[in-house]
Protein backbone atom coordinates (compact mmCIF):
# COMPACT_ATOMS: atom_id res chain seq x y z
CA UNK A 1 0.00 0.00 0.00
CA UNK A 2 2.91 2.35 -0.28
CA UNK A 3 3.03 5.41 -1.70
CA UNK A 4 -0.72 5.08 -2.58
CA UNK A 5 -2.63 8.30 -3.42
CA UNK A 6 -6.07 8.68 -1.88
CA UNK A 7 -8.72 11.31 -2.99
CA UNK A 8 -11.77 11.15 -0.58
CA UNK A 9 -15.08 12.21 -1.35
CA UNK A 10 -18.24 12.92 0.20
CA UNK A 11 -21.43 12.76 -2.25
CA UNK A 12 -23.64 11.68 0.46
CA UNK A 13 -24.22 11.99 3.98
CA UNK A 14 -22.07 14.59 6.44
CA UNK A 15 -19.32 12.34 8.88
CA UNK A 16 -21.37 12.10 12.17
CA UNK A 17 -18.99 9.72 13.59
CA UNK A 18 -15.46 12.29 13.39
CA UNK A 19 -14.18 9.53 15.23
CA UNK A 20 -14.29 6.74 12.90
CA UNK A 21 -13.35 9.11 10.04
CA UNK A 22 -9.96 10.05 11.92
CA UNK A 23 -9.34 6.27 12.54
CA UNK A 24 -9.72 6.21 9.01
CA UNK A 25 -7.75 8.68 8.32
CA UNK A 26 -4.97 7.19 10.61
CA UNK A 27 -5.29 3.72 9.46
CA UNK A 28 -4.82 4.54 5.52
CA UNK A 29 -1.53 6.81 6.60
CA UNK A 30 0.19 4.10 8.36
CA UNK A 31 -0.52 1.28 5.56
CA UNK A 32 1.95 4.66 3.97
CA UNK A 33 -1.09 5.95 2.12
CA UNK A 34 -1.57 9.88 0.87
CA UNK A 35 -4.75 11.41 1.57
CA UNK A 36 -5.83 14.30 -0.02
CA UNK A 37 -9.09 15.71 0.15
CA UNK A 38 -9.39 16.03 3.57
CA UNK A 39 -11.57 19.03 3.87
CA UNK A 40 -14.19 16.81 2.89
CA UNK A 41 -14.39 15.75 6.38
CA UNK A 42 -15.25 19.39 7.47
CA UNK A 43 -18.48 19.81 4.98
CA UNK A 44 -22.12 19.68 6.34
CA UNK A 45 -25.00 21.31 5.42
CA UNK A 46 -28.60 19.68 6.69
CA UNK A 47 -28.02 15.99 6.37
CA UNK A 48 -25.28 16.35 3.25
CA UNK A 49 -21.37 16.58 3.59
CA UNK A 50 -21.90 19.71 1.45
CA UNK A 51 -23.82 21.38 -1.13
CA UNK A 52 -25.07 19.33 -4.34
CA UNK A 53 -22.97 21.76 -5.88
CA UNK A 54 -19.94 21.07 -3.93
CA UNK A 55 -20.47 17.26 -3.71
CA UNK A 56 -20.70 16.86 -7.38
CA UNK A 57 -17.28 19.22 -7.75
CA UNK A 58 -15.64 16.27 -5.56
CA UNK A 59 -16.72 13.77 -8.73
CA UNK A 60 -16.16 16.29 -11.69
CA UNK A 61 -12.81 17.42 -10.42
CA UNK A 62 -11.53 14.03 -11.60
CA UNK A 63 -12.54 14.46 -15.12
CA UNK A 64 -9.93 18.06 -15.35
CA UNK A 65 -7.09 16.46 -13.05
CA UNK A 66 -3.50 16.59 -14.08
CA UNK A 67 -2.77 13.98 -12.14
CA UNK A 68 -5.19 11.02 -11.10
CA UNK A 69 -5.29 9.74 -8.01
CA UNK A 70 -4.87 6.09 -7.44
CA UNK A 71 -7.99 5.49 -5.01
CA UNK A 72 -11.16 8.21 -4.95
CA UNK A 73 -13.08 6.25 -1.57
CA UNK A 74 -16.44 7.48 -0.48
CA UNK A 75 -16.18 8.30 2.67
CA UNK A 76 -19.84 7.03 3.81
CA UNK A 77 -23.41 6.77 2.58
CA UNK A 78 -26.16 7.50 3.78
CA UNK A 79 -28.61 9.58 1.47
CA UNK A 80 -27.30 12.20 -1.48
CA UNK A 81 -25.94 10.53 -4.35
CA UNK A 82 -28.97 10.62 -6.52
CA UNK A 83 -29.18 14.39 -6.36
CA UNK A 84 -25.82 15.09 -7.73
CA UNK A 85 -26.24 12.54 -11.14
CA UNK A 86 -27.93 15.43 -13.34
CA UNK A 87 -24.72 17.49 -12.69
CA UNK A 88 -21.94 15.68 -13.90
CA UNK A 89 -19.61 15.52 -16.35
CA UNK A 90 -20.02 11.93 -18.04
CA UNK A 91 -18.64 12.81 -21.07
CA UNK A 92 -15.70 14.60 -19.79
CA UNK A 93 -15.47 11.52 -17.26
CA UNK A 94 -15.31 9.08 -19.78
CA UNK A 95 -12.73 11.11 -21.32
CA UNK A 96 -10.39 10.75 -18.29
CA UNK A 97 -10.91 7.87 -16.69
CA UNK A 98 -11.62 5.04 -19.07
CA UNK A 99 -8.61 3.16 -19.55
CA UNK A 100 -6.81 4.50 -16.55
CA UNK A 101 -6.06 2.47 -13.44
CA UNK A 102 -7.69 4.65 -10.86
CA UNK A 103 -10.24 2.87 -8.25
CA UNK A 104 -13.28 4.46 -7.25
CA UNK A 105 -14.89 2.73 -4.30
CA UNK A 106 -17.91 2.99 -1.81
CA UNK A 107 -21.61 1.20 -1.36
CA UNK A 108 -24.94 2.00 0.19
CA UNK A 109 -25.87 5.38 -1.39
CA UNK A 110 -22.70 4.71 -3.59
CA UNK A 111 -24.65 2.64 -5.78
CA UNK A 112 -26.19 5.11 -7.30
CA UNK A 113 -23.35 6.58 -8.59
CA UNK A 114 -21.73 3.73 -9.89
CA UNK A 115 -25.57 2.73 -11.74
CA UNK A 116 -25.05 6.31 -13.17
CA UNK A 117 -21.12 5.99 -13.83
CA UNK A 118 -21.59 2.74 -15.91
CA UNK A 119 -25.12 3.74 -18.30
CA UNK A 120 -24.08 6.97 -18.93
CA UNK A 121 -19.79 6.42 -19.16
CA UNK A 122 -19.46 2.86 -19.52
CA UNK A 123 -16.90 3.17 -16.03
CA UNK A 124 -16.46 -0.08 -13.79
CA UNK A 125 -16.15 1.26 -9.80
CA UNK A 126 -16.03 -0.72 -7.19
CA UNK A 127 -18.51 -1.98 -4.65
CA UNK A 128 -16.57 -1.95 -1.30
CA UNK A 129 -15.26 -0.22 1.47
CA UNK A 130 -15.52 3.51 2.86
CA UNK A 131 -13.47 5.72 4.93
CA UNK A 132 -15.34 5.55 7.70
CA UNK A 133 -17.50 2.23 8.88
CA UNK A 134 -15.09 0.28 7.35
CA UNK A 135 -11.65 1.39 7.56
CA UNK A 136 -12.14 3.87 10.88
CA UNK A 137 -14.21 0.61 12.45
CA UNK A 138 -13.22 -0.10 15.99
CA UNK A 139 -12.11 -3.41 15.34
CA UNK A 140 -11.14 -3.47 11.63
CA UNK A 141 -12.28 -6.69 9.75
CA UNK A 142 -9.02 -8.39 8.55
CA UNK A 143 -11.12 -9.85 6.00
CA UNK A 144 -12.52 -6.33 4.64
CA UNK A 145 -9.08 -5.06 4.44
CA UNK A 146 -7.46 -8.11 2.92
CA UNK A 147 -10.07 -8.43 0.15
CA UNK A 148 -10.05 -4.69 -0.79
CA UNK A 149 -6.01 -4.50 -1.40
CA UNK A 150 -6.16 -7.79 -2.95
CA UNK A 151 -8.56 -6.92 -5.75
CA UNK A 152 -7.24 -3.54 -6.42
CA UNK A 153 -3.69 -4.64 -6.90
CA UNK A 154 -4.49 -7.72 -9.18
CA UNK A 155 -5.97 -7.81 -12.69
CA UNK A 156 -8.33 -10.28 -11.46
CA UNK A 157 -9.44 -12.26 -8.05
CA UNK A 158 -12.19 -14.03 -6.28
CA UNK A 159 -14.12 -14.26 -3.51
CA UNK A 160 -15.50 -17.99 -1.70
CA UNK A 161 -18.24 -18.33 0.99
CA UNK A 162 -20.34 -21.26 1.79
CA UNK A 163 -24.24 -21.29 0.40
CA UNK A 164 -27.42 -23.77 0.11
CA UNK A 165 -25.93 -27.31 -0.85
CA UNK A 166 -28.34 -28.24 -2.91
CA UNK A 167 -27.65 -25.15 -6.13
CA UNK A 168 -25.11 -26.26 -8.89
CA UNK A 169 -24.36 -23.40 -11.43
CA UNK A 170 -21.65 -22.32 -13.59
CA UNK A 171 -22.62 -19.39 -15.09
CA UNK A 172 -20.61 -15.85 -17.07
CA UNK A 173 -21.34 -12.52 -16.68
CA UNK A 174 -20.68 -9.05 -15.98
CA UNK A 175 -20.97 -8.60 -12.29
CA UNK A 176 -23.29 -5.68 -10.99
CA UNK A 177 -25.67 -4.47 -8.47
CA UNK A 178 -25.37 -2.58 -4.74
CA UNK A 179 -27.83 -1.33 -1.94
CA UNK A 180 -31.45 -2.67 -3.48
CA UNK A 181 -33.18 0.20 -2.48
CA UNK A 182 -31.16 2.55 -4.14
CA UNK A 183 -31.02 0.42 -7.42
CA UNK A 184 -34.54 0.07 -7.73
CA UNK A 185 -34.93 4.19 -7.08
CA UNK A 186 -32.88 4.26 -10.61
CA UNK A 187 -34.83 1.80 -12.53
CA UNK A 188 -36.55 3.44 -15.80
CA UNK A 189 -34.59 6.94 -15.21
CA UNK A 190 -31.31 7.28 -18.04
CA UNK A 191 -28.95 6.07 -14.96
CA UNK A 192 -29.97 2.92 -14.69
CA UNK A 193 -27.75 0.52 -16.94
CA UNK A 194 -29.20 -2.05 -19.39
CA UNK A 195 -26.85 -5.08 -18.56
CA UNK A 196 -27.88 -8.43 -20.13
CA UNK A 197 -27.25 -12.21 -18.87
CA UNK A 198 -25.46 -10.34 -15.77
CA UNK A 199 -24.59 -11.35 -12.31
CA UNK A 200 -26.67 -9.43 -10.33
CA UNK A 201 -25.95 -8.61 -6.13
CA UNK A 202 -27.68 -7.05 -3.67
CA UNK A 203 -28.08 -5.67 0.20
CA UNK A 204 -29.60 -3.52 2.26
CA UNK A 205 -30.15 -2.39 5.74
CA UNK A 206 -33.15 -1.53 8.12
CA UNK A 207 -35.63 -2.41 5.76
CA UNK A 208 -38.82 -5.08 6.71
CA UNK A 209 -39.01 -8.65 4.93
CA UNK A 210 -42.05 -6.80 3.20
CA UNK A 211 -40.05 -4.41 1.66
CA UNK A 212 -37.41 -6.37 0.62
CA UNK A 213 -39.62 -8.85 -0.78
CA UNK A 214 -41.15 -5.52 -2.58
CA UNK A 215 -38.24 -4.46 -3.87
CA UNK A 216 -37.37 -7.29 -5.34
CA UNK A 217 -40.61 -7.87 -7.31
CA UNK A 218 -39.91 -4.09 -8.85
CA UNK A 219 -36.85 -6.02 -10.05
CA UNK A 220 -38.84 -8.73 -11.62
CA UNK A 221 -41.94 -7.30 -12.78
CA UNK A 222 -39.55 -4.55 -14.81
CA UNK A 223 -37.72 -7.52 -16.32
CA UNK A 224 -34.68 -6.38 -15.14
CA UNK A 225 -34.17 -9.51 -12.67
CA UNK A 226 -35.49 -11.89 -15.60
CA UNK A 227 -32.76 -10.53 -18.09
CA UNK A 228 -30.02 -11.78 -15.07
CA UNK A 229 -28.21 -14.80 -14.78
CA UNK A 230 -27.87 -15.33 -11.31
CA UNK A 231 -29.60 -13.16 -8.19
CA UNK A 232 -26.82 -13.04 -5.27
CA UNK A 233 -27.72 -12.04 -1.76
CA UNK A 234 -25.24 -10.28 0.48
CA UNK A 235 -26.08 -8.90 3.94
CA UNK A 236 -29.44 -7.95 4.89
CA UNK A 237 -28.71 -5.92 8.39
CA UNK A 238 -31.32 -5.48 10.71
CA UNK A 239 -34.16 -5.90 8.12
CA UNK A 240 -36.61 -7.46 11.08
CA UNK A 241 -40.31 -9.06 10.64
CA UNK A 242 -42.62 -7.23 12.87
CA UNK A 243 -45.46 -9.09 15.11
CA UNK A 244 -47.90 -8.57 12.31
CA UNK A 245 -46.02 -10.89 10.19
CA UNK A 246 -47.02 -13.86 11.58
CA UNK A 247 -43.91 -15.65 11.03
CA UNK A 248 -43.24 -14.51 7.22
CA UNK A 249 -39.37 -13.44 7.17
CA UNK A 250 -36.66 -12.98 5.07
CA UNK A 251 -36.05 -16.49 3.58
CA UNK A 252 -39.93 -16.22 3.56
CA UNK A 253 -39.50 -12.57 1.04
CA UNK A 254 -36.40 -14.85 -0.92
CA UNK A 255 -38.10 -17.84 -1.47
CA UNK A 256 -41.27 -16.03 -3.08
CA UNK A 257 -38.78 -13.94 -5.11
CA UNK A 258 -36.95 -17.21 -6.26
CA UNK A 259 -40.48 -18.74 -7.08
CA UNK A 260 -42.11 -15.86 -9.11
CA UNK A 261 -39.11 -15.24 -11.13
CA UNK A 262 -37.06 -18.73 -11.98
CA UNK A 263 -33.71 -17.13 -11.82
CA UNK A 264 -31.40 -18.78 -9.41
CA UNK A 265 -31.01 -16.90 -6.26
CA UNK A 266 -28.02 -17.77 -4.06
CA UNK A 267 -27.44 -16.12 -0.29
CA UNK A 268 -24.36 -15.90 1.89
CA UNK A 269 -22.53 -13.09 -0.21
CA UNK A 270 -20.39 -11.16 2.28
CA UNK A 271 -21.47 -7.68 0.57
CA UNK A 272 -23.11 -4.65 2.44
CA UNK A 273 -23.51 -3.33 6.47
CA UNK A 274 -21.43 -6.13 8.02
CA UNK A 275 -18.17 -5.30 8.97
CA UNK A 276 -16.88 -8.51 6.75
CA UNK A 277 -17.42 -7.44 3.25
CA UNK A 278 -15.42 -7.90 -0.09
CA UNK A 279 -14.44 -5.71 -2.93
CA UNK A 280 -16.53 -6.23 -6.39
CA UNK A 281 -15.91 -4.41 -9.65
CA UNK A 282 -19.43 -2.98 -11.35
CA UNK A 283 -19.52 -4.18 -14.82
CA UNK A 284 -16.29 -6.47 -14.77
CA UNK A 285 -16.75 -9.83 -16.52
CA UNK A 286 -17.45 -12.62 -13.58
CA UNK A 287 -17.75 -15.91 -13.53
CA UNK A 288 -20.02 -17.77 -10.55
CA UNK A 289 -19.59 -21.43 -10.00
CA UNK A 290 -21.53 -23.07 -7.06
CA UNK A 291 -21.24 -26.64 -5.91
CA UNK A 292 -21.69 -28.77 -2.98
CA UNK A 293 -22.69 -25.67 -0.71
CA UNK A 294 -19.69 -24.06 -2.08
CA UNK A 295 -20.05 -21.02 -3.70
CA UNK A 296 -16.82 -19.17 -6.22
CA UNK A 297 -17.15 -15.62 -7.31
CA UNK A 298 -14.03 -14.83 -9.63
CA UNK A 299 -13.71 -11.46 -11.90
CA UNK A 300 -11.36 -9.79 -13.84
CA UNK A 301 -10.96 -6.87 -16.21
CA UNK A 302 -10.85 -4.26 -14.05
CA UNK A 303 -9.21 -0.94 -13.37
CA UNK A 304 -6.06 -1.93 -10.36
CA UNK A 305 -3.47 -0.82 -9.31
CA UNK A 306 0.18 -1.52 -10.14
CA UNK A 307 1.10 -4.35 -7.68
CA UNK A 308 3.24 -3.83 -5.05
CA UNK A 309 6.92 -4.95 -6.09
Amino acid sequence: MSDTAIRLIAPSGYPHDRAAMARGVARLREAGCTLSGLEVLERSEQRYAGSDAERAADLNALAMADELPDIVLAIRGGYGATRLLAQLHYDALRERLDGSSTVLVGHSDFTALQLALHAQSGLCTFSGPMLGADFGAEALSEFTWRHFWDTVRSPSTQVEWTTAPELELDVKGPLWGGNLAVLCSLIGTPYFPAIDGGILFVEDVGEPPFRIERLLYQLHLSGVLGRQRALLLGDFSQCRPSAYDNGYDLADSFAQIRRASGVPVLGGLPIGHEPDKCTLPFGAPARLQVAGGKAQLSFSGYPHLPPVV
